[in-house]
Order: C-alpha cells, then structure tokens, then sequence
C-alpha cells in the first residue's frame, strides 16, 4: 500500500482499489499550552469587563462580570464621602481575583477569538488596567469633592444658626451660638486644608457682629453678656486667626458697662456697683474705667441736693446704700480705690446729718412714731450739735401727738418758759413722766405717791371725784412755767406698766395759777 490508498480483498474473488476518510472530531483539538495567553486572558478579566471571557467567548461569564462591575458601581455611585464600604471592595477585589485565575485556566488551552497572538492580548490587557486605575483615581477625587461639599454643608449650616439665633435673645441664642462656634471649630481642628475651614476666618466676622449687634443699637445693658461671651471665643477657636477680632468686644464691652452702670446709678437701681467693678477690673486703664470714680461721685452730690427737698428721707436711705456699694466696689488702680472710699465717706456722713432733716419731715407728714424714733436715735448720736435739743423737743412732741395728734400741728421751738405756774402733781404709785408741748416743749419725772393707790374706773366717774385731793397725802409735784396758749400733757409711768398714757389739754390764760394731777384708774384687771 502506499498513500492513502490500499488494497482490500473482494469476496467475489477478486482484488481492487478503495479510499478510507477518516471520522471527524467531536469539538475541536485542544490548542497547544500557552502561559503568556493564559496570563493575558486573567489581565483582560482584571478590568472588571470579562473581556478574557469574551475573547474566549465564554459570554455567560462575561456577563456575570459585567453584572458584579455594575453591583460596585450602583453601591459607589454617587460618590460618598465616606466611600465604598469596604466589605465591598473586599468581594469585589475577591471576585477579580477568581475569574482572573478562572480565565487564566481556561486561555492556558483556548485560543483567542479576534487576538490570536498572546502578546498582543496581554498587552491590550495590561493598558485595560488603566480603567480601573484611572476609575479608582476619579472616584477618590469624586469623594474628595463629596467630602468638600459635606463640610460646605456643615459651613452652611452653622451660617443658619448663627442667622437664626441673631433674631433671639442672647440667653434663648446662647445654644445655637455655642453650636455653631464648636462647628466652626471643628472644621478648623479636624478638616483644616478644606474649602469650608478657609472660609471660617470670614464667617467668623459675621459671627461677632451678629452677637454684638445690641450694642450697635444703643442697648448697652444687653450688650454685657453676649459682649462678655465674645471674649471667650478665641479659647474655642486656637486654630483661627480672629486677627483684630480679637480685641473687637474689648471697648465696647467697657463702654457698654459704663453706660449701663451710669444709667443705674442714676435711676438708684442696685446693679451699677457691680458692673463698675467689673470695669475697673477688667479694663483699668481704659478711657471708660476713668470716667467711673466721678459719676459715683457725681451721684453722691445729686443725692445730697435732695436732702434740701421735699423728700429727705429718701435722700438719706440713697446716700446709706450709696455709701454700702460703693464700699464694694473693687479697683486695680490704687489711686481709684482710695477715691472711692472718700465717696463712700462722704454718703454716709450726708446721711447721717440729714437724718435730722429727714425726722423733722417725718413730723411734718405726721408719721409721729417715725419722727420720734429717728429724733430720738439722732440726738443720742449727736448730742454736741447744736440741733440735738430741739431734735429732743420733736421726739417729745412726736410723742405726745401718737396720742393727741392736735399736738403735732405745730413743729416744737426751742423757747422755754413763761408767765403762767402750772403745778403737775402725782396721785399714783408709779413714778412718771409728764411730757408737754405747746408754745414750749419739755419734759420731767414725779416719783411714785407712797400711799396713793390707783383709782377704780367706777370712783373715776363718780360726782364729786377730785384726784390730788386728799390733804393728809404728800403728793410729789414740780411747777413749770408755761406760756399763754394751749399745751398738750401726756402722763405715762417710767416702767410703760400702763396700757395706754394718761393726756390732758390745758388753754393757759394771764391771772390764773393751774393744776395738774397724774392719778392710774384700774378696770377688769387693767390699768391706765
């Protein structure tokens, strides 16, 4: 036999010539081993695109690596700033790894479809790796600019605030104030190279003329507090430069507390003390801490004018708490405190001599008690002043008027004597004193009657009753001389054992001698 030729044996007997075709495969041979294919084929599958698959046209598996690339980017898109979680990238990049090691397996042995020279493939594969490469970098500076706008936003948001809380009250805004500083801080202190904490600076300008702004309209003592609060916000803020912000409160806190404190001084409020001091302390050496010291003593020379007016009184309780305040008015500057005391000195010393002015008005308005109290008190304190006699004769007067108001129509003088004997004799057992005003005003004692008893009220009413009458009795008595006109007596024991003092009312005239007689009545258990 040669070729593909052979002889076959007839069974009719014979010999002859015939052809043999061989059967066809099944599926095509196996391609011969290639490395370099089977790495382009895991390249090509590194692109996330199944294009090792489809060049191997194994499409269901392309497919499902077109469907695990979109999985990723439906859970990355749109770009977030907190990125893909990262569970997953790790099946993502899990999921990569198998269908390259897969495509690898399989272009060991199978041709390419459309690039037959592996080299080609695995060069087309490793340029198709800049896709995801460059899709990772577009994503970082997509999440890097979704990570701006998120601080934009929180920028945004504490602008809002701030906006919001300029239309309130600073002790309702103080919250929303503090909320916005501590994200203004923290855009600072936590995203420093953003575009957000760039614009902090700026905003922050806003940021103090908002909480500042009643000062600009006039309200100086609203302005205290969220004045005072500004000082503070440079603690909150290390990482800002506030620049002339800084200082920015400073004088219109100080001129704030001047204002208001002066204001108060003037009206007679209580706060002005307080907010002095906080001037003088925190801004000794301003144009404002200089002007203090003379409006304190501007209002002590204004309250003591009115020691002369209608009200006297009420000029000496101002002058007292004037002098209580100023005491605690607290100064850096030696040369202010020393000045403040002097004022302090002063009130109280005008006050103390216009208490007599004050008791001698207490009289005129008839409140009788209040003037015998304060002239009471006010002679025992004074007794080498010329006034403090007649202050004893008001206190007398003042005294007898709680009981005969008539008594205290007129103001007592200091005139003594006259022409008239008034004898005044007691038929008690108590000692007494017997208090008089009139034309004249003064007062003495009677010892006690040693054998006189107090009188029931019934024998009191009887026709015929004469106290001081009884002959046989040494009643203690005193004569005064009094002048013509009405006086009024009151007749009470030293030891107030009475329930109420004995009055009479004289008319003295020329060319009678008069008597007097002090007598104690008894009744269901009382005396009088």
């Amino acid at each position: 036999m040669s070729g593909d030729q052979y002889d076959r044996y007839d069974n009719t007997g014979g010999y002859g010539n015939t052809f043999y075709v061989p059967p066809m495969p099944a599926a095509p041979p196996p391609a011969p081993a290639d490395g370099v294919r089977a790495v382009a084929a895991a390249v090509l599958n590194l692109s996330g695109l199944g294009l090792g698959y489809a060049l191997m046209r194994r499409w269901a598996l392309t497919a499902l690596c077109w469907i695990a690339t979109a999985v990723l980017l439906f859970v990355a898109l749109p770009a977030d700033p907190d990125g893909v979680p990262a569970f997953a990238i790790v099946l993502y990049v899990a999921f990569l790894v198998a269908v390259a090691a897969h495509a690898a397996r399989l272009g060991l042995r199978t041709p390419l479809a459309g690039l037959r020279q592996a080299p080609l493939a695995l060069g087309l594969g490793l340029l198709l790796l800049v896709v995801p490469a460059g899709g990772a970098v577009l994503y970082d500076d997509a999440r890097d600019e979704a990570t701006q706008q998120m601080l934009l936003d929180r920028l945004d948001e504490a602008d809002r605030l701030v906006q919001a809380a300029g239309e309130k009250d600073f002790s309702t805004a103080q919250a929303d104030y503090r909320k916005a500083l501590g994200a203004y801080a923290d855009l600072r202190a936590d995203h420093p190279g953003s575009r957000a904490a760039e614009r902090v600076p700026a905003r922050m300008k806003t940021f103090y003329t908002t909480v500042g702004a009643t000062f600009e309209q006039g309200n100086y003592c609203q302005a205290i507090e969220p004045l005072t609060y500004l000082r503070t916000v440079p603690k909150s803020l290390p990482d800002t430069d506030l620049a002339e912000l800084k200082s920015w409160p400073d004088d219109r806190l100080a001129t704030s507390l001047y204002e208001c404190a002066s204001t108060a001084l003037t009206a007679g409020g209580d706060t002005w003390a307080a907010q002095f001091g906080k001037l003088l302390t925190t801004f000794p050496e301003s144009e404002q801490a200089a002007k203090a010291e003379p409006a304190v003593a501007a209002a002590v020379a204004r309250t003591e004018k009115g020691l002369r007016g209608a009200e006297p009184c009420s000029a000496v309780e101002r002058l007292r708490t004037l002098g209580s305040q100023i005491v605690a008015v607290p100064s850096e500057r030696a040369e202010v405190g020393a000045a403040l005391d002097k004022d302090a000195r002063r009130a109280d010393a005008s006050a103390d001599n216009g208490t007599y002015a004050c008791g001698v008005d207490q009289y005129r308005d008839g409140d009788f008690e209040s003037a015998q109290t304060t002239m009471t008190k006010w002679a025992s304190d004074h007794k080498a002043a010329k006034s403090a006699a007649l202050a004893k004769k008001i206190a007398i007067a003042a005294e007898i008027a709680q009981t005969v108001p008539a008594a205290g129509k007129t103001l007592p003088t200091t005139r003594q004597g006259g022409s008239i004997s008034v004898t005044v004799q007691n038929d008690s057992p108590d000692e007494i004193t017997v208090l008089y005003t009139g034309p004249v005003t003064g007062s003495f004692t009677l010892k006690g009657c040693g054998s006189c008893k107090a009188y029931s009220m019934i024998r009191t009413i009887t026709r015929g009753f004469e106290p001081c009458s009884d002959s046989s009795k040494n009643y203690p008595e005193r004569t005064i001389s009094l002048p013509v006109g009405t006086t009024y007596f009151l007749h009470k024991p030293m030891n107030d054992s009475l329930s109420s003092p004995a009055s009479d009312t004289a008319k003295l005239e020329s060319g009678y001698i008069y008597t007097e007689c002090a007598y104690t009545t008894q009744s269901l258990g009382s005396t009088s």
